[in-house]
């Protein structure tokens, strides 16, 4: 007999096209994170949760639309984020030079993040990152 497959933790929220959407998928995601038990990667997720969401409103989110944060905590230890939004699904670092007030976000989110990428979908794309753990540095919440 063959046990069931185990399935990701996952959390989901939709976000309209308004500046303060940064900010309530930040705290969503902390929120995620500390029922996770994410400890010492917390900061990283954050900060990355908050670039590509800021990417999603200033590139991929038109006006009347919004973008979907998925988190999913694997039982393998990998949180996977993603943003789900309707823009064209080409990514590009921007001016990164030391005058720019704009254009790190990606630089920020590859050297956080363990892995990053960007999935077609239609309309848009799909911008995902994940950060591996061990079970004692991301546990999902206790069985029942």
């Amino acid at each position: 007999m063959n046990p069931e497959p185990q399935h990701p933790h996952t959390r989901e929220a939709f976000y309209r096209r308004d500046r303060r959407s940064v900010r309530l998928a930040r705290d969503f995601t902390g929120e995620a994170l500390a029922d996770w038990e994410a400890g010492p990667r917390t900061d990283d997720v954050l900060l990355c949760v908050s670039e590509l969401a800021t990417n999603a409103l200033l590139h991929g989110v038109p006006p009347g639309r919004g973008f979907r944060l998925r988190l999913a905590l694997h039982p393998d230890g990998i949180l996977r984020t993603e943003v789900h939004d309707s823009g064209p699904g080409e990514l590009r670092y921007g001016d990164t030079s030391p005058e720019s007030e704009h254009g790190r976000g990606l630089l920020l989110v590859t050297l956080l993040a363990d892995k990053w990428g960007v999935e077609a979908r239609e309309p848009g794309k799909v911008v995902w990152c994940e950060f591996a753990a061990g079970a004692d540095r991301l546990r999902g919440p206790a069985s029942p």
